[in-house]
């Protein structure tokens, strides 16, 4: 499916978060959203899953995204925020069960197809022997992966996650980035936000960057990564290379105004 905003725009108590933000998100495509702290990233994501009132337009598969009942978006779009507390100590496959809910009658018990899809993500996620563990009993790393294998157990077309690396080890991060990447290569669409710029680079089809709520750039990883960018949006030097895989940005020091605001 295809989510577009076209001169999106969002306020709140009468500060611009987001303004004139233009994008589509086609199927089979893993786009990186990238940006400094603050440039509206987490909103960006929470206004495309339908999450919040904003200006513009907004539409799914080109039919506004207003028009989709609650059950309808939840079927079609699988929204992974930075909050990971869970409020009750439920069992990892429970939580993970709770992607289900869309597809649920209310009070229902769960289906065949609800058990597969719980067993796939737990699967892909490799918390199958985490299942049955409280979750209030798990590592933060290991709440994340729970988490992810909950949207994934959702089956929506569209996948929207705000910082889904965050917390993880190197390994675990490259595995998540390889989920993502996997799962737009079988047709779905996903747009993640990501501050390692390196991971970005190298495994996303394409990143959009972000700052003071507008898009700077969006593009190729090798287009919007450029030092002169990069020191210009996060006000740091870094360090490109490339190798067979992709690009490698590691960021040396502050530079600019950023490095006196540190003081």
């Amino acid at each position: 499916m295809k989510l577009s905003a076209h001169d999106l725009s969002v306020r709140v108590a009468n500060r611009t978060i987001l303004q004139a933000i233009g994008l589509t998100l086609e199927p089979g495509e893993f786009v990186g959203l990238i940006g400094p702290n603050g440039a509206g990233k987490s909103t960006l994501l929470r206004t495309l899953a339908g999450a919040v009132p904003h200006g513009g337009e907004l539409t799914l598969d080109d039919r506004p995204l207003a028009g989709y009942s609650a059950r309808e978006r939840a079927r079609r779009i699988g929204y992974l925020g930075q909050d990971r507390h869970v409020a009750w100590p439920l069992t990892v496959a429970d939580v993970v069960g709770l992607g289900r809910i869309p597809y649920r009658a209310p009070l229902s018990r769960e289906s065949d197809a609800d058990r597969r899809a719980v067993a796939r993500a737990l699967s892909v996620t490799q918390m199958e022997n985490l299942a049955n563990r409280p979750s209030d009993r798990l590592s933060g790393g290991e709440v994340a992966r729970m988490l992810l294998a909950r949207l994934i157990a959702q089956e929506t077309p569209i996948l929207l996650a705000d910082e889904p690396i965050a917390g993880l080890d190197p390994a675990h991060q490259l595995a998540t980035v390889q989920i993502f990447a996997d799962m737009a290569r079988a047709g779905h669409t996903v747009l993640a936000s990501l501050h390692d710029l390196t991971l970005a680079g190298r495994w996303c089809d394409r990143l959009v960057l972000l700052d003071g709520g507008r898009i700077v750039v969006q593009g190729a990883p090798e287009a919007v990564l450029t030092p002169e960018r990069i020191a210009e949006t996060y006000g740091v030097e870094a360090r490109f290379d490339r190798d067979a895989d992709g690009l490698i940005v590691v960021p040396l020091r502050l530079v600019g105004q950023h490095r006196r605001e540190v003081r």
